[in-house]
């Protein structure tokens, strides 16, 4: 599981890179969830579909990401809480940097909580969990 779990989220990163320089399909990105998804953040429970919705979802969230100055998204932290020998938890460190002309270069650290299951030894995220980004954003002053 470890294995799986780790190249998924390498995946996950360097997707994260491609879509913020605006070369990754939405399509390639929507590999990394399964069919079903749950997340959880301060504004509400969400369950969705990988589909359509969630793609365009997706592609106006890396818009707005690259509209505030997202230069880069990294993990600097993974840990597994495996839960059975399909499901773990995630917990992922990132660190995003942020750089605008008005902005000095700004480095914000953040933790989401993936759940994650092995299909056909492959990993993918079925959920997640994440604290207030626009608070944190507001915080660093990005938005």
């Amino acid at each position: 599981m470890d294995a799986a779990v780790t190249a998924l989220f390498r995946r996950y990163e360097q997707m994260f890179a491609q879509a913020l320089a605006g070369r990754v399909s939405m399509d390639e990105l929507a590999t990394l969830y399964a069919p079903e998804f749950i997340a959880s953040t301060p504004a509400g429970v969400v369950c969705g579909r990988n589909d359509a919705q969630l793609r365009d979802r997706m592609a106006e969230g890396y818009a707005h990401y690259r509209a505030i100055g997202t230069a880069a998204m990294r993990i600097r932290d993974l840990r597994l809480s495996p839960i059975d020998a399909l499901h773990c938890i995630a917990h992922v460190g990132w660190t995003a940097t942020y750089a605008r002309d008005d902005l000095p270069e700004t480095y914000i650290d953040f933790d989401v909580h993936y759940l994650v299951r092995l299909a056909g030894g492959e990993a993918r995220v079925f959920g997640w969990v994440s604290g207030d980004e626009q608070a944190l954003l507001r915080r660093h002053g990005v938005i």
